[in-house]
């Protein structure tokens, strides 16, 4: 015969059915792996909060506006100009509401902190197989979420309507002119008449402040919800397993580093803000079509566009009375939009081919593990770099006093032979890191010791390895049963050692 129940369970019983309280306590109790890299993602979050609050408090002052008036502000070189509603109300949040530069610049820099982050947090999650089953679906809410952050960063970099952005709008339009057939349609319709036409600054403006970082918002929860929901990738190591992940608690101890984590991006930030000058606009000028700034540069995320403009050569085919602008609709539409389907794409394609969709996967691959994977990231990388590197081809020249049509073919041959080179590279070093640790864990350490032999030979003596880098195997070291594969670069079969099993 069972004990009545006392009231206080009855209560305790009855707010569960209604509140899921021990669910919360399991989710507080939720462990996060420790190491550093897992914090980048964290980094995101934080400089989006920062956008975000920074982005309020300038609404309040911006007029999105392209009504043309003389400013009469405390700037005197453009004393008297004629300049749009939203370059006057730029210079007035700048110098005459207080603390509105400040403000200003740490919104700046909050974005390009923001995309920065969550490129080395998509790397991360690349060079160690985080995207695997059964987190596929988090990796394309990942790049969605890049991809957005592009499309926002460009908008909020053209409200001011200075000269710089300007021109960058005036690169915007010739990319839909280059689309085949619509393309004078879209421009139209994009800037509400021909170019720069009354309506795109505050059309850019009801995009920045609403429904892009709306959309943001959205995926930023969602990817945070499958994250708790599928736990956390791992290191390999003792005690890791499939099964489990180690690290701290979400609360006291994660919680506490990560508000620390906080408070330091928002310093950080306010520290840039306050003495890193960027994009001052009263430097620029107010847009005006027949001007073009001289050196202008846009903002490093996409510098690569900018680069790839200037790298295809002028190639136009004239059909049937329309002109097709190859060297625009390539680097511009064509290439952007491969590699990002491309992005999209990997996780199924490298599954697929290594045959590891059958089973899910929570340990993380160190890049040296996956020498294809990472000698493909690299060239990635290093094609980045070089289109990086030529959008900013005549500031290389002039400051190196070299040739400009010379830097720009270099820099062509360099588009292709590069990223091949670095795929190379990286994975024959991959494949020398594994030989070189499976070395040192079946011989051991060197002491620097040298002893003689009974036969009268040298031999240097060895101790057992005690120091391990994350994820990085352990003794005893099964031989591997076969090469890596040349096609996919999967590793070598080995039977399961102690950190794989369950604990």
């Amino acid at each position: 015969m069972t004990a009545p129940r006392r009231a206080g369970e009855r209560v305790a019983d009855a707010f569960d059915a209604r509140l899921p309280l021990d669910k919360g306590g399991q989710l507080l109790r939720k462990a996060f792996p420790e190491h550093w890299s897992f914090l980048l993602g964290e980094l995101a979050l934080y400089s989006l909060i920062v956008l975000v609050l920074t982005g309020v408090w300038l609404t309040l002052f911006f007029e999105p506006g392209m009504q043309e008036v003389a400013y009469d502000g405390p700037y005197m070189p453009l004393q008297g100009v004629l300049v749009s509603e939203a370059f006057d109300s730029t210079l007035r949040i700048s110098f005459d509401v207080r603390g509105g530069l400040l403000i200003r610049q740490m919104h700046h820099w909050a974005a390009l902190v923001f995309l920065g982050a969550i490129g080395l947090h998509l790397l991360r999650i690349f060079f160690t197989g985080a995207f695997r089953r059964p987190r596929e679906v988090n990796w394309v809410i990942g790049v969605t979420l890049f991809v957005l952050a592009l499309a926002e960063g460009f908008a909020g970099y053209s409200l001011p309507d200075d000269l710089l952005s300007g021109t960058g709008l005036r690169i915007a339009q010739g990319i839909m002119l280059s689309l085949p057939v619509v393309g004078t349609y879209a421009a139209f319709f994009v800037f509400g008449g021909e170019f720069p036409g009354g309506d795109i600054i505050p059309r850019l403006y009801s995009l920045h402040i609403l429904l892009l970082p709306g959309v943001l918002i959205a995926l930023v929860t969602v990817h945070l919800i499958l994250v708790f929901y599928l736990k956390h990738t791992q290191w390999r190591g003792p005690g890791r397993a499939r099964t489990n992940v180690l690290g701290k608690p979400l609360f006291p101890q994660f919680m506490a580093s990560s508000m620390g984590l906080s408070f330091t991006v928002a310093g950080v930030l306010a520290v840039l803000g306050g003495i890193a000058q960027i994009n001052p606009v009263w430097v620029f000028g107010p847009y005006r079509p027949d001007l073009v700034s001289t050196g202008s540069q846009p903002d490093w995320y996409v510098g690569f566009l900018e680069g790839a403009l200037r790298l295809v050569p002028p190639w136009e085919t004239n059909l049937w009375g329309h002109t097709l602008m190859w060297n625009v609709l390539l680097p511009a539409v064509v290439l952007p939009g491969l590699f990002f389907l491309a992005l999209y794409m990997y996780p199924f394609v490298e599954q697929r081919l290594t045959g590891e969709g059958a089973q899910e996967q929570h340990l993380c691959d160190r890049p040296r593990e996956r020498p294809a994977r990472t000698g493909l990231g690299v060239a990635g990388l290093t094609f980045y770099a070089v289109l990086l590197l030529a959008g900013a081809n005549d500031i290389a020249a002039l400051a190196f006093r070299i040739s400009l049509d010379t830097l720009t073919w270099v820099l062509r041959v360099a588009l292709i032979v590069a990223p091949v080179v670095a795929f190379l590279v990286t994975r024959a070093v991959c494949r020398a890191l594994m030989n070189a640790e499976h070395e040192r864990l079946t011989e051991g350490e060197e002491t620097g010791e040298v002893r003689q032999t009974v036969a009268g030979g040298y031999e240097s003596g060895h101790r057992p390895v005690t120091s391990f880098r994350p994820g990085a195997p352990r003794a005893p070291l099964s031989p591997p049963d076969r090469s890596p594969d040349r096609r996919t670069g999967r590793p070598a079969r080995r039977s399961p050692g102690p950190e794989d099993r369950p604990r």
